[in-house]
């Protein structure tokens, strides 16, 4: 079965991904971090036996994953494939994962919070993504008990998830928008509304491959719907400066940007060494190309699957023993292996 990353339908677009969490805790438990080592084995175990069914509610078979077992680079792997959140690969007790055959759904069993559950696509669709969350997050309560006041709603871990327990994130291509002087002036208004924009792949303050993640800042005082709406708006807004600062460059600037597109393709076809900052940096730019119709490919691909499985753990896992000395060499093997000619 494909990942959900791995589709090659609706790819022609500035959205490539939205996500549904909602962050629960069961009632007569303390929180993770208050639970005894013993106490942390009785409640994944209940977990684990009450929710092994849970793959009927969607039709899908489910992966188990002791995350404790995991190595580093199979940890990391989940993580830049946002089946994990990163601050669970860290922890030392890290609980369980119960992860769909395709990916889009992932359980957190008894790591920052007793459950986290995660509803993926690599498409815009919050909406649905909420109301398949919302059968699972039932599936759940009809078993567990969860821990709710009637003023401030779910009860978790961290202060900022209090209340719906809801975080909706699109995450969006945005090449032009943020090479641009206004973008920080942009995502500053946006903020104000309680939305953050943050860069999905890079190190400190650089993202690489222009791909923004849009979320809800704000999840106690609103509802699940609210929160939707708000996420889908802001996200339109940002896809919708990108499309119109695309077309302006295309109608002014159209043999530069031309340019720029084929020789990132001619580095990504014959380069022998990539970095994964100058592979994310020419996917992108070939990325955009293909949306506009400036390159076509004789075969479907799909960027973004590319630009998650270049990553460093990814790449490692996906490279043969005797290439693991050098990553960048490997990476430009991969992409030269996954891009298609030109038409």
């Amino acid at each position: 079965m494909l990942k959900w990353y791995q589709e090659t339908e609706n790819q022609h677009d500035v959205f490539v991904a939205s996500r549904i969490r909602l962050v629960r805790n069961l009632e007569h438990y303390p929180f993770p971090v208050k639970l005894s080592d013993e106490g942390k084995r009785e409640l994944a175990g209940k977990l684990e036996e009450g929710l092994k069914d849970i793959g009927s509610v969607l039709g899908q078979e489910f992966r188990y994953f002791s995350l404790s077992l995991l190595d580093e680079t199979e940890r990391d792997a989940l993580r830049e494939r946002r089946a994990l959140h990163g601050t669970e690969t860290k922890q030392e007790d890290m609980g369980s994962l119960l992860l769909s055959e395709d990916e889009t759904v992932g359980i957190t069993l008894a790591g920052e919070d007793h459950v986290r559950l995660q509803c993926m696509s690599g498409q815009a669709e919050l909406s649905r993504l909420w109301e398949e969350a919302g059968r699972l997050d039932d599936y759940i309560n009809e078993r567990f008990d969860y821990a709710f006041h009637e003023k401030y709603g779910y009860l978790t871990a961290y202060p900022t998830n209090v209340g719906t327990g809801l975080r909706a994130a699109v995450t969006l291509h945005l090449p032009m928008l943020s090479a641009g002087k206004r973008f920080g002036k942009l995502v500053a208004e946006i903020g104000r509304f309680g939305v953050a924009v943050r860069g999905v792949y890079g190190d400190g303050n650089e993202n690489y491959g222009s791909l923004y993640e849009i979320s809800n800042q704000k999840t106690l005082g609103v509802t699940e719907e609210e929160v939707i709406s708000l996420v889908k708006q802001m996200a339109d807004r940002l896809a919708a400066s990108e499309r119109k600062m695309k077309s302006v460059t295309l109608k002014n600037h159209r043999p530069d940007m031309e340019d720029e597109i084929f020789k990132s393709y001619g580095v990504l076809r014959y380069a022998r060494k990539l970095s994964v900052k100058e592979a994310m940096t020419y996917l992108s730019q070939v990325r955009a190309g293909e949306m506009e119709g400036l390159l076509q490919f004789k075969r479907p691909v799909n960027m973004y699957r590319l630009m998650m499985e270049v990553q460093p753990a990814n790449i490692r896992m996906l490279t043969p023993k005797e290439g693991e000395n050098d990553l960048n060499q490997a990476r430009a093997a991969y992409i030269r292996e996954m891009l298609p000619d030109l038409v």
